[in-house]
């Protein structure tokens, strides 16, 4: 814990399994604030940020990238000062020799919200075309409805037992974020 950026590793600091023996993100990340890296499965560099609540910040990547967070490694500060949170981001980034996918042409997948609408099928957008304002919001909820489920049971077949609620207001324009 300190709030400067020197020598502060990515490669010195362990790994932590993203979902615990529970099916949870630590829960003891509430309320941290701090840089964090994202790994895949094989533990290949995928995303690093930072952010006033680490557990926020991690539920919310493991509801956009499912596939994706499997392992992370963290550096908290006491306070929260972007130009420290920036600075070692950024030397993680250059620690790493390339920048991760997350950080670069997939950023925002990893920082918006999930456009649902990306997944409508031919006939979902031929009904869309076809149909008023009130009728088109509720094709969009649909097609988010759908999408949530498929994360949801991506997140069941990784033995995730935390809730993830999307915001209800986002489906009616087709875009998932968590509540």
């Amino acid at each position: 814990m300190s709030n400067s950026s020197e020598q502060i590793l990515l490669k010195d600091l362990e790994f932590l399994s993203y979902i615990d023996e529970n099916g949870v993100i630590n829960p003891e990340l509430e309320g941290i604030i701090g840089v964090y890296a994202i790994f895949n499965q094989e533990k290949i560099l995928q995303y690093v940020g930072y952010s006033r609540n680490l557990l926020v910040s991690l539920k919310q990547h493991l509801a956009r990238q499912p596939d994706k967070c499997y392992w992370f490694k963290f550096h908290k500060i006491d306070r929260a000062n972007r130009t420290i949170l920036e600075e070692i981001r950024r030397n993680w980034i250059e620690e790493n020799f390339e920048l991760p996918l997350g950080n670069g042409e997939q950023e925002s997948l990893w920082t918006q919200p999930i456009d649902a609408k990306l997944t409508m099928t031919e006939e979902d957008k031929a009904q869309y075309q076809q149909t008023d304002e009130l009728g088109k919001i509720k094709l969009l909820k649909k097609v988010a409805r759908r999408l949530e489920e498929e994360i949801k049971t991506q997140l069941e077949n990784r033995q995730v037992t935390m809730e993830i609620r999307f915001n209800p207001k986002l489906k009616e324009e087709g875009l998932l974020d968590l509540k």
